[in-house]
């Protein structure tokens, strides 16, 4: 895993490497084995004291949070450059997709984990995710939602979800190198469904969602493209 400010120009210091190598340490750790990991076993991944990651870190919640900012940059950095590079962006970036598993599989821990920590962290998804919808509108990619920020956290909701299922039928899974494969396997199972519903939609017609916008009192302001 890359720092998100390796390319700011000067060398990080000793100091930023180390609390680097401590968070790629926590995200591998975090997403194999959940947070009931101690700080003494992330410490010992990355090759260091559990004071170390103290001083770096404050404690096993600002370790936790630094984290979950790294794994939503990276996250959000990707769908930005997908929805604004265009359909060609978004096809390439889906046969990178087996480099994202360990920021995945930390996601799904952190929900799993529950809690306020959890409760951001999945807000923050909502937020960036509205983001990235909305640049991929910018560049023509998608269509204007009459609701952009219900849409937003409905995608990022059901994204979330389909793996939380994967991974509840799944718990003897634990290895990264093995969610690398398992990501992979279904992301092929579901694109080509994903595109068609995304792109030439369910329902033959609009007559339900007319009929539902007749129906709520108060319908989001605006229209969207048909």
């Amino acid at each position: 895993m890359r720092s998100t400010a390796d390319s700011g120009g000067s060398a990080p210091g000793a100091g930023q490497v180390t609390a680097e190598r401590i968070r790629d340490a926590a995200i591998l750790r975090y997403g194999r084995d959940g947070f009931s990991v101690g700080l003494r076993a992330v410490a010992a991944d990355a090759g260091v004291t559990a004071g170390l990651v103290v001083h770096h870190f404050g404690s096993k919640d600002g370790l936790r949070k630094a984290c979950d900012a790294y794994v939503l940059g990276v996250i959000r950095s990707a769908k930005l450059k997908a929805t604004r590079g265009g359909p060609a962006a978004a096809i390439a970036q889906l046969a990178e997709i087996e480099e994202y598993a360990p920021m995945a599989l930390y996601s799904l821990r952190s929900l799993q984990a529950g809690g306020e920590l959890a409760g951001e962290f999945m807000e923050q998804m909502c937020a960036d995710a509205l983001e990235y919808l909305e640049a991929g509108v910018a560049s023509g990619l998608i269509r204007p939602s009459r609701d952009p920020a219900g849409r937003a956290r409905y995608l990022a909701m059901q994204g979330m979800g389909s793996l939380l299922l994967w991974i509840s039928l799944h718990p003897g899974f634990r290895e990264v190198d093995d969610f690398r494969k398992e990501l992979r396997q279904i992301s092929d199972e579901i694109t080509l469904p994903a595109l068609e519903l995304f792109s030439e939609g369910l329902f033959v017609d609009r007559k339900m969602l007319d009929d539902y916008l007749m129906y709520v009192c108060d319908p989001p302001a605006g229209d969207a493209k048909p």
